[in-house]
């Protein structure tokens, strides 16, 4: 399963990567985008489309803060 991630840094201002056919797809505040992904989903900052279980799996590898984090630091 693929995961989309976007950082909202303002209307219609994203920073997005993955697949636009992902099975999932994580779009959290880009001043929330610092915040640990499972704590900020606990906290309904960090939203998400399609199953959980991958995203949970992202979570717990540790590739979702890794590609959040990236996408907030954009230039």
């Amino acid at each position: 399963m693929s995961i989309q991630y976007r950082v909202a840094f303002g209307k219609n201002d994203e920073a997005v990567e993955g697949p636009d056919d992902a099975d999932v797809v994580v779009t959290v505040a880009a001043a929330d985008a610092g915040t640990r992904p499972e704590v900020a989903f606990m906290q309904g900052k960090l939203k998400n489309t399609g199953p959980t279980g991958p995203l949970f799996a992202a979570f717990a590898d540790g590739s979702a803060a890794a590609v959040l984090t990236r996408l907030a630091l954009r230039p």
